[in-house]
Formats: C-alpha cells, structure tokens, sequence
C-alpha cells in the first residue's frame, strides 16, 4: 500500500511539472516541443540576399527560433551582434549567419591619404602617409611615409590614423 501511494505520488508530481512547463494553451506533444524550442534559443538570418562588401544594417535582419537540434557552430544569435558589421560572403535570406562570415568595417583603407602618428615620450611626430594595407580599428598595418617614402609598421585607431609602432 505504502509504495502504491509513493507510485501515485510520483507520477502526480511529474505531471505537475509538465503542466507548469507548458506555454497556456500546449498540451502534451506541443509542451514538450515548445520547452525545447525555447532552450535553443534564437539565431539572425537575413531577410533579403546581402552580398560581400555589403554593411550590414538592422531592416536587413530577423530573429527567429532556433528549431533543428543539430544547429551548431558560431551562428549570430542578436541582431546587435551583426549590424554595422560587413559581410565577407553572400548571405542568403532565411540561413543563418556564421560569425566568421562577418567583419568590422575597415577605418583605413589601401591607398587613401592618412595621417601618422608617432609618439616618443614627451614628443609626438605626426606625417602624411598612405596605407599599403586595409584596416580595421586595432588592426596592423603598413603605411608609406609620404614624406620620405619610409614604410612604416602601425595600429589603426578610431580616428582614422596610424599609430607607428616600428620603421
């Protein structure tokens, strides 16, 4: 009798946590597909083909749920984590988007004029110069003095120069 009561005890308090688990209005098979559905979480597609080179903007985006179990890898799941950034590759609508299919956008770009900056304690020295490379804040690039034609390594900040870092 003792077990008998612990049996029933068990099955009610199981089905008490179906019960609170599933959305109002979900039953049985739907409870358990939307508790899974809603613990893997979301992931950003594209609403519109977005080709490389392209920046990324928020109209272009949408967030939907994630709905295949063997979704894996480093999707975007934020549509803040994929806006002002640039494509890399064509991105089709309604696939998810890898993060390494994305880039920031470049500060300095091949060829443009830029300004160089040096700093030696106290005293700054600043020139023009061109970039040999693209660039993206924090990157490393190469720079030609336009000066005296020097090529100089350096660290793209967010104004658009070059820290010079070494000759």
């Amino acid at each position: 009798m003792k077990s008998l009561a612990m049996a029933w005890l068990a099955a009610a308090s199981l089905s008490v946590v179906f019960v609170t688990a599933s959305p109002a209005g979900a039953t049985g098979t739907d409870a358990t597909e939307a508790t899974a559905t809603a613990s893997m979480g979301t992931a950003v597609v594209p609403t519109e083909v977005i080709y490389p080179g392209d920046i990324i903007s928020s109209g272009q985006l949408e967030e939907v749920d994630v709905t295949n179990p063997n979704l894996t890898g480093d999707y975007a799941k934020k549509v803040r984590d994929v806006t002002g950034m640039v494509s890399k590759r064509t991105l089709l609508p309604g696939r998810t988007i890898s993060i390494s299919a994305l880039r920031e956008p470049y500060a300095v770009t091949r060829g443009a004029n830029v300004r160089l900056v040096m700093n030696m304690g106290s005293m700054t020295i600043t020139a023009a110069g061109t970039p040999l490379d693209d660039g993206a804040v924090g990157d490393s690039v190469r720079a030609r003095n336009l000066d005296s034609g020097i090529i100089v390594n350096g660290t793209v900040l967010e104004n658009g120069t070059i820290r010079v870092v070494s000759k």
